[in-house]
């Protein structure tokens, strides 16, 4: 059986990804890409289906420390055992242009014996592949595996002996000494590559990670699990291509056992643009622009055919499967590959996109000759569809509707828009834009205002909320404090806030979503919930729900899509892009607040001079 989701901790190559268990293994690894098919995939069935053990064999062993070197993705566990500890190092290799995986054994005190079990299997765990023992060109000893397009070779000290269908072995390590091994992917067509210099390979990794994250130079409370969230979004973004993918895994369940299982290996443009914006807040300028450079790739070509997500580089084609020779973390069923919401029309999509295009030109991001043609056409693209229904943020696979958070969207694609023109002089035709806007939010305010609950509904005429709702003063539409918005949140409370203070995306008995009831309070609507506490002068409760938000983190300081407090642990796909990015607002809108309200409390109205202006 896998781990508990909140035991994993992420490698990451900025290629592809891999979860590390507190139990020393590996059981989620794609190779090369994070889209690409699995070769361990025991974290959605068991060990037949491919891992990387490596972890003490003695009973009583158990880990003392596990945390990443610095600001890196370099991943140490001190094991202690009655008979001595050792240091594991995990990680994989940056900036070589190699799909790796390193494994360092390190013995510190004493003697520990240590177990290794590997097995390989390509095609999300389904293919036993042909193993062969050789000496590799260079001299070095090696366990190459070959399945069609993929082989992979593990090479080092101390290599495991086949065992039926897996490679086992057992080893001590004393003090002082070192047993260390790599295992690395290469097209079958290729030559065995050549083994690295895992000291260079280490070093290398670390300064990349280091320099990276000594540009984020913010103090007060949340600082540390800010840059630890700014890094997670480094770590699932494609070196090359810039695309971010949602989270490095697919089917991990939103509801344990249940049918909530979407492959969230796919960069939506929602999430690239909201990155787009976290890095611009925090001084990664050429990080903004080449996300914006993807997000502009992707979406190039007839607006007709815009998609909501895409492939990490661009690519449309991702239709949704399913493997049936897998059984699911904890049987949740179907594990699914692709997503068949790439269809789906979210009419959000573009205000999203555009809202950070519009943040990017007042941080100073100049428009192109095909930035700027591409948002008008985009524009042009919603309103030939401003009358249309749409599944909604949330990927309703029941009916079309008019959700409310999407037409206020709409409303915000127009806005910026019409302020490109005023604002920064480009071209368009902003009076156009300016009607269809004002028009937008009159529509809003009649049908997707209630007057009689004094609430946002999730939906034009309806009476329940959604917590996307919080999202519209984030883009403007009315402010955090104002009546309607003040209304909403007592309706957010009464219907979607659990005992514990987090809150539900909508109400999921009530099907529209098309599936069976039933998921856990949703991180990222919960940090917006902190985000309009602060805003709004609720700054006690801001501070404790985000204490609350920031204590679920694991202990490497990952966050997953969703959390049952009742069980205490972690749900769906891990980590969470969306989370760590709702965090990074919530933890700047703090910020934000409490600068201003300790501005304001410096200013004694009791004790200001009286100036007598003569005139």
């Amino acid at each position: 059986m896998a781990s508990r989701i909140e035991d994993y901790a992420l490698l990451s190559d900025l290629h592809t990804a891999a979860l590390v268990g507190r139990d020393g293994s590996i059981d989620w690894l794609c190779f090369p890409r994070f889209d690409s098919p699995s070769v361990f995939t025991a974290l959605l069935g068991t060990s037949d289906h491919g891992r990387w053990l490596m972890a003490p064999t003695h009973a009583e062993a158990a880990i003392e420390r596990r945390a990443y070197m610095g600001r890196t993705f370099i991943l140490e566990t001190v094991w202690e055992t009655p008979d001595g500890s050792a240091r594991v190092t995990d990680f994989m290799p940056v900036k070589d242009r190699r799909a790796s995986v390193v494994r360092r054994i390190e013995g510190l005190r004493g003697s520990v014996e240590f177990s290794e079990r590997i097995s390989v299997r390509p095609g999300y765990g389904k293919v036993l592949p042909w193993v062969r023992r050789m000496d590799a060109a260079d001299g070095t000893e090696a366990i190459v595996a070959v399945a069609g397009p993929d082989a992979l070779v593990l090479r080092g000290d101390e290599l495991p002996v086949a065992v039926e269908h897996e490679h086992a072995g057992i080893f001590t390590v004393q003090a002082g000494q070192r047993v260390q091994q790599e295992l690395s992917w290469y097209p079958s067509h290729r030559p065995v590559p050549a083994a690295i210099d895992i000291d260079f390979a280490l070093e290398q990794t670390a300064d990349y990670w280091e320099d990276w994250a000594a540009r984020y130079n913010q103090d007060g409370k949340y600082a540390a699990i800010v840059e630890r969230s700014l890094l997670v979004l480094r770590a699932l973004t494609h070196e090359d291509t810039g695309g971010i993918v949602a989270a490095p895994t697919t089917s991990l369940p939103e509801d344990f056992g249940g049918a909530r299982n979407w492959d969230y290996r796919f960069c939506w443009l929602r999430d690239a643009a909201l990155t787009l914006e976290a890095m611009l807040t925090h001084g990664f300028d050429d990080e903004a622009m080449k996300w914006r450079d993807w997000l502009l790739r992707a979406v190039a070509g007839d607006p007709e055919d815009l998609q909501i997500m895409y492939g990490l580089s661009g690519e449309r084609d991702l239709a949704e499967g399913e493997l049936s020779h897998l059984p699911g973390y904890e049987g949740a069923l179907p594990v699914r590959i692709g997503n068949g919401a790439v269809g789906q029309y979210q009419a959000d999509v573009v205000g999203e996109v555009l809202v950070a295009l519009e943040k990017l030109r007042l941080a100073g991001g100049n428009e192109d000759h095909f930035s700027w043609p591409l948002q008008q056409a985009m524009l042009g693209f919603v309103e030939k569809h401003l009358t249309a229904k749409d599944h909604g943020i949330w990927e309703m696979r029941g009916d079309l509707l008019h959700f409310t958070h999407s037409r206020v969207m709409m409303w915000a694609a127009f806005d910026c828009g019409a302020r490109a023109v005023r604002n920064h002089g480009l071209e368009g035709p902003v009076e156009r834009w300016e009607k269809l806007r004002d028009q937008l939010k009159e529509e809003i305010m009649e049908h997707g205002f209630n007057k009689e609950l004094n609430t946002f509904t999730q939906t034009y005429g309806g009476t329940t909320t959604d917590a996307s709702l919080l999202v519209l003063p984030q883009v403007g539409f009315v402010p955090y404090s104002s009546p309607e918005m003040l209304g909403t949140v007592d309706a957010l409370e009464n219907e979607l806030v659990d005992r514990h203070g987090l809150i539900l995306r909508y109400q999921t008995a009530s099907g529209l979503d098309g599936l069976e009831p039933g998921e856990y309070p949703f991180l990222a609507c919960s940090f917006w919930l902190v985000e309009q506490y602060a805003h709004s002068g609720r700054h006690a409760d801001a501070v404790a729900l985000m204490d609350t938000l920031v204590g679920l983190a694991n202990e490497v300081g990952l966050l997953s899509e969703e959390y049952d407090m009742e069980q205490g642990r972690m749900a769906g796909n891990f980590p969470q892009a969306f989370s760590h990015l709702a965090l990074v607002r919530a933890a700047d809108a703090l910020h934000g607040t409490e600068s201003l309200s300790l501005s304001t409390e410096a200013i004694d109205t009791n004790t200001m001079p009286i100036v007598i202006l003569q005139g």
